[in-house]
């Protein structure tokens, strides 16, 4: 057998297994890769590990990349860039050269009770595909083998999920915080628990005891169960991401004793991308590009990742390929939203929210994208709506929450603002943007003591993003503070993190001149001014500037730097162009006092 057809053979039996298994979504990524993937021709085809071998291939050059999208000037820059990184070996196939990669253990197949077992389960699993989940975990009562035990206990977790729901429904409305809990949970931890010490558990099972723990709290041992689930079946994303969301510093993530896998790659770089480290999850997804050519999820991913490092350009062109390639597609178009809100592209933006719209309207993503689109035209009632819209669809939709708040804080209405976010933080505790979101609505408030707690909140999860420095920088100009030298600091990090408003240098200038640090004051007025010039900006922070170096010149009796600043501030009008007047007339009197000095002509 090629390996190629091996590949693709381990490929089908993955998709099987976990169509069985009721792991629909994972069933399907597996069988879009029989599709999308094609090993090298030159691969080892007699070896043992030939399937391990297949996944270290490298896509043959007669496999064509999906092109990048033209649209856009940012294009060709992308391509450049790609192409560059691969001749450097940046980009390579996955796995890189060297590594060993083990392949893919496949789950027994496990009988059922000679009474008719295999009736039952597939009685059950009908039920299941119906939602009727306490009537599948009936069907199965009295089976014991692994594959009728996880859908059994899977069937009842999610038949306590379904109550769960109704009950918060019930008691305080469809967006309403409550505190119900499964009431499945205390039953399948000690099934589960037992099943897992007399080692008659499977992969699944292991994936649905840690879903139990980790609603229970115990994410500890949730991590320890699911990498348990992971290395024992891979190609179950599902544990994979549960794993992900227990992962909420480096430190974790960098313990797990994760088998060297090619699914691996993957989990890292989401991992990564949750973390916020999105230099290193662009460079693990375009790695990943190298051999999963055609894979759409790659390149959303790799969008995203350009959107978070505010390369709005380049993430637009990919998202344009994506939605040239699959018109229908609506699988990360809300962050593509985001991208055309941020670019204040409304005839893009009210084109794709026409097109998921005339797609399916009632998933959460086709509301987001509709909300922002109202949002951009200013009817922020509107985009409230369907903002809940969404939430009702799913109220985990961490997006949605935050931009409803920004939505809610447009309208002035404050306490609905610091609600949405404070959910949004109760579903990931790492979103800075919710963090910062609440120290905008506090500071609105005139309350800048608890604005600055959210704010270093925000800037701890966000440490290189300039405007949560600026704005704590802000809080502690206020009124109420005046801590003008705590104030100097985050304007530092803010000029360091790449400040591409450049209000932290004239901030930085404008306090050290109120201290009274003349000569720190130039250095930052002359470091703006020379920003400004190369920018090709005009208006009062470069007059403010100019005026100030004159001064700061003429006291340290540096003339020809003070007549250079004093000439320039000539050619505006206004009470400036009177101040240089007289500064001009100043330094020729000094000149009396230098007659070795040509203070030249100074106009009248």
């Amino acid at each position: 057998m090629s390996s190629k057809e091996s590949y693709r053979v381990e490929l089908r039996s993955a998709a099987r297994q976990l169509s069985d298994r009721c792991l629909y979504s994972a069933a399907k990524w597996a069988a879009e890769l029989l599709i999308d993937i094609e090993p090298d021709a030159h691969a080892p085809a007699s070896s043992a590990s030939s399937s391990a071998a297949s996944a270290r291939a490298t896509p043959s050059t007669s496999s064509a990349a999906r092109p990048l999208s033209h649209l856009h000037p940012a294009a060709s820059a992308y391509r450049r860039r790609l192409r560059s990184a691969a001749s450097s070996g940046d980009i390579a196939a996955t796995p890189p050269a060297g590594v060993s990669y083990i392949s893919t253990p496949v789950p027994d197949d496990d009988g059922f009770n000679s009474d008719g077992g295999n009736d039952r389960y597939l009685l059950a699993k009908s039920y299941f595909d119906c939602r009727d989940y306490r009537r599948a975990a009936h069907a199965l009562r009295g089976q014991t083998g692994k594959k009728a035990g996880f859908l059994r206990c899977y069937a009842l977790y999610l038949a306590g999920e379904k109550r769960k729901e109704e009950e918060m429904i019930e008691l305080d409305g469809s967006l309403g915080k409550s505190d119900v809990v499964n009431s499945e949970l205390i039953s399948l931890e000690r099934e589960l628990s037992s099943l897992r010490r007399i080692g008659s558990i499977d992969s699944f099972g292991l994936y649905l005891y840690g879903l139990v723990l980790k609603d229970k709290g115990c994410e500890s041992l949730a991590v320890t169960v699911f990498v348990e689930s992971v290395n024992s079946f891979p190609w179950n994303w599902s544990a994979w991401s549960e794993l992900q969301s227990l992962c909420t510093s480096t430190d974790t993530l960098n313990k797990l004793n994760l088998k060297n896998h090619w699914m691996k790659d993957f989990f890292l770089a989401s991992a990564y991308q949750e973390l916020k480290m999105h230099e290193e999850a662009l460079k693990r997804y375009e790695c990943l590009l190298g051999v999963f050519r055609s894979s759409d999820y790659i390149q959303s991913q790799i969008a995203t990742a350009l959107y978070s490092l505010r390369e709005l350009d380049e993430a637009e062109v990919i998202f344009e390929d994506l939605l040239r390639n699959d018109p229908y597609r609506v699988e990360s178009m809300d962050i593509y939203s985001n991208l055309l809100y941020a670019k204040e592209c409304f005839s893009a933006l009210s084109f794709l929210a026409h097109r998921v719209f005339l797609t399916d309207k009632y998933r959460p993503e086709s509301c987001c994208i509709i909300a922002n689109y109202y949002s951009l035209k200013g009817q922020h009632e509107k985009s409230v709506l369907y903002f809940r819209r969404a939430l009702k669809l799913n109220r985990k939709y961490l997006s949605a929450w935050t931009l409803m708040g920004h939505e809610y804080v447009e309208m002035k209405n404050t306490p609905a603002a610091i609600d949405a976010y404070r959910r949004a933080i109760e579903i990931n505790p790492r979103d800075y943007r919710a963090w910062y979101g609440l120290g905008q609505t506090y500071e609105v408030m005139n309350m800048p003591f608890y604005a600055l707690y959210y704010f270093r909140k925000s800037s701890y999860l966000q440490p290189n993003d300039s405007r949560l420095w600026i704005a704590m920088a802000q809080c502690y100009e206020s009124a109420p503070l005046q801590m003008l030298e705590e104030a100097i600091k985050c304007y530092t990090r803010a000029a360091n993190s790449n400040d591409s408003e450049g209000i932290a240098l004239h901030q930085l200038a404008k306090l050290h001149g109120v201290l009274g640090h003349s000569e720190q004051a130039a250095f930052f007025y002359k470091k703006d001014l020379e920003r400004m010039e190369a920018e090709g900006r005009q208006g009062p922070n470069m007059v403010e500037a100019m005026l100030y170096l004159a001064r700061y010149y003429k006291s340290e009796k540096k003339l020809e730097e003070a007549e250079f600043y004093c000439t320039r501030l000539l050619d505006y009008t206004g009470p400036e162009r009177e101040t240089a007047k007289s500064l001009l007339r100043g330094l020729r009197i000094a000149q009396t006092a230098f007659p070795s000095m040509d203070i030249g002509h100074f106009g009248s």
